[in-house]
């Protein structure tokens, strides 16, 4: 398979998250953030792309709606992320779907795949595209013949929350994957969006430049679960707290830098 796990392992880590004992729960306890689980389908797994869309029109709308109806008005900040086994395989082929390339250009190890794991990634996703030629113009059928529900779901919430002027912090590749179908679709509608992490993914690095993002921080992690943005949202907290509460010069009564004629007597 594409993934060093078994597909068991999305469900798992779902109830873990459920029950408070997953990396990101502690990370949103200890920056006072609500997390929020949204489970998705996880009796009905994504098709195989390969043989055959990997959602078909009324699953995709399903899942891009329940991504619509998690966005409140009101909220701060949302940030973004994700939980599927083999998922970077389907975020390497919606990029590539998206912004064009081979699979050998998207893939990375994701769950730590490597050599004929890795080539095997490829190669899935080199079927996926030629299977799919000629359909893959409309990023929304893009999404919904390489995506998967979860992809369909943070599209959709970035969707929302662009309506709702919620700001966004985008996690990793898959997260920032499924955002892009947006600016394939009209460039400056991921304005809202700061992406949190760049990932170990090689595909991420490669993504934010096709989408002209810059990631907060870069700390060589690929964990996923929305942590590289819960632990971003710290930095724009601070960001937020200068430019609201830093007096100016003026208002500090701070002399201001004298300019050269004034200093050499003009």
């Amino acid at each position: 398979g594409v993934s060093a796990y078994p597909v068991e392992v999305t469900s798992q880590m779902v109830q873990n998250f459920i029950n408070g004992g997953a990396a990101i729960n502690q990370l949103c306890e200890q920056a006072d953030v609500e997390m929020r689980v949204h489970e998705m389908a996880l009796e009905k797994p994504t098709r195989d792309f390969t043989r055959e869309p990997a959602l078909d029109e009324s699953q995709c709308m399903e899942a891009m709606t329940y991504g619509m109806t998690s966005v409140e008005t009101g909220m701060d900040m949302l940030c973004l992320g994700e939980m599927g086994i083999a998922n970077t395989t389907s975020a390497a082929a919606l990029c590539a779907g998206l912004f064009g390339g081979k699979g050998k250009e998207w893939v990375g190890p994701g769950t730590g795949m490597a050599g004929k794991g890795l080539r095997l990634k490829a190669r899935v996703v080199d079927a996926g595209l030629a299977f799919h030629r000629g359909h893959l113009k409309d990023p929304l059928e893009a999404l919904r013949r390489l995506g998967g529900h979860e992809l369909a779901a943070i599209t959709g919430a970035v969707l929302a929350a662009r309506l709702l002027s919620v700001p966004v912090l985008l996690d990793g590749f898959a997260c920032t994957a499924a955002a892009a179908v947006l600016h394939a679709l009209a460039k400056g509608s991921l304005d809202h969006c700061q992406v949190g992490h760049v990932s170990m993914e090689p595909g991420h690095r490669r993504l934010l430049e096709k989408i002209g993002k810059k990631a907060l921080l870069d700390l060589s992690m690929r964990l996923g679960e929305g942590t590289g943005a819960v632990l971003a949202l710290g930095l724009v907290r601070s960001a937020v707290a200068c430019h609201t509460g830093m007096a100016s010069f003026a208002e500090a009564e701070v002399s201001t830098k004298e300019r050269s004629d004034d200093k050499h007597g003009g």
